[in-house]
C-alpha cells in the first residue's frame, strides 16, 4: 500500500496560522479544540537561540500508537493508509489521547469522544486538498503520496519531536540548513526528547 502523508516546508512557513484556522473552520471545532496547531519553537543552534515555526497535526503513522491501544477499534487505519476515527464506536476512554507521542489526538468535551485530523478525506474524495493545505499561502503544506513529497534532504523528525522509530510517521519536513546541520551532529539512532 502506498503511504499518504503530509509534507511541511519549515523553510518557507511564515507562522501565519492560516492552516490552523482553516482546519478549525472546516471541522467546526470549538474554542480550545485543534486538529492542527502552529507553534513557534525556540531552540539552541550553535550556541544561538533560534526561532522556528512548526505546523503539526496527526502524522497518519505506519505504526500508529492510537490504533494499537484503542480497545474498541474506533481508531483504525483506512484503506488509503490514513488513520481515522469512528465516533460511533468510541467509548471516550482516552487511551489514544494518552498514547499518541505527538499529542495529535484530543478529547471533544461536546461529543464525549476522541478527535483528530483525518486528512480531510471527504474533501479529498471530491478532488480537493485538505483544508490546511488549501489555506497555506506559502505552499508550505502538501498532502499526497509520501514518496513523491518533499526533497531528498527532508526529515521525519525534529529535535523537539519523538523518534520516528516509535510510530513511523507519514511526514516529510524540509528544515533550514542550520537546523539540518544540527541533525548531522547527532549520532545515528539517537532518540530526541519531546
Amino acid at each position: 500500500m502506498e503511504r499518504l502523508g503530509f509534507y511541511y516546508g519549515m523553510t518557507t512557513c511564515i507562522g501565519c496560522s492560516a492552516c490552523q484556522v482553516a482546519c478549525k473552520d472546516v471541522n467546526k471545532l470549538r474554542s480550545g479544540e485543534f486538529y492542527r496547531r502552529v507553534e513557534t519553537i525556540s531552540m539552541d543552534v550553535r550556541d544561538n537561540e533560534e526561532h522556528y515555526h512548526y505546523s503539526g497535526a496527526c502524522n497518519h503513522c505506519a505504526e500508529p500508537a492510537c490504533v494499537k491501544v484503542c480497545p474498541v477499534g474506533s481508531m483504525y487505519v483506512a484503506e488509503d493508509g490514513t488513520v481515522r476515527h469512528d465516533d460511533g464506536k468510541c467509548i471516550g476512554c482516552g487511551a489514544c489521547v494518552w498514547n499518541c507521542p505527538y499529542g495529535a489526538v484530543s478529547f471533544s468535551k461536546t461529543k464525549g469522544v476522541s478527535q483528530k485530523c483525518e486528512s480531510c478525506y471527504e474533501r479529498r474524495e471530491k478532488g480537493l486538498a485538505p483544508a490546511c493545505v488549501a489555506a497555506c499561502i506559502t505552499h508550505s503544506l502538501k498532502f499526497g503520496k509520501l514518496d513523491e513529497l518533499g526533497e531528498e534532504s527532508s526529515v521525519q523528525t525534529l529535535p523537539f519531536l519523538p523518534s520516528p522509530e516509535q510510530t513511523k510517521p507519514s511526514i516529510k519536513i524540509s528544515v533550514p540548513k542550520d537546523l539540518n546541520d544540527e541533525f548531522l551532529n547527532h549520532q545515528e539512532g539517537e532518540q530526541y526528547g519531546k
